[in-house]
């Protein structure tokens, strides 16, 4: 199994910056990919970003060029640097581990507000 602890989120001003992090724990060997997902109140859930075992990125339309995937040499923990953000940012982000099974583990999320 693998668990994951999302934390740093929070309230901050228009053109402000956080620094989301997401833990994994327990089998860890598994994961092959992981990512943030973002869902605003009455809005679908979407990609913010996602990174792959072997490096690889992918990030939403809407980033541009704003936010940052990351992560610690053994995949454990991966980060979310999020800057220029603005109001239409605000959303509960999520992180999500893909495994190698195929199936993929949520965490619980962390809320961000950016305020006008």
């Amino acid at each position: 199994q693998v668990q994951l602890v999302e934390s740093g989120g929070g309230l901050v001003q228009t053109g402000g910056s956080l620094r989301l992090s997401c833990a994994a724990s327990g089998s860890i060997f598994s994961i092959t990919s992981m990512g943030w997902y973002r869902q605003a109140p009455g809005k679908q859930r979407e990609l913010v970003a996602s990174l792959t075992r072997g490096g690889l990125t992918n990030y939403g339309d809407f980033v541009k060029g704003r936010f940052t995937i990351s992560r610690d040499n053994t995949m454990t923990t991966v980060y979310l640097q999020m800057n220029s953000l603005e109001p239409e940012d605000t959303a509960l982000y999520s992180c999500k581990a893909q495994r190698n099974s195929g199936g993929s583990i949520w965490g619980q999320g962390t809320q961000v507000t950016v305020s006008s």
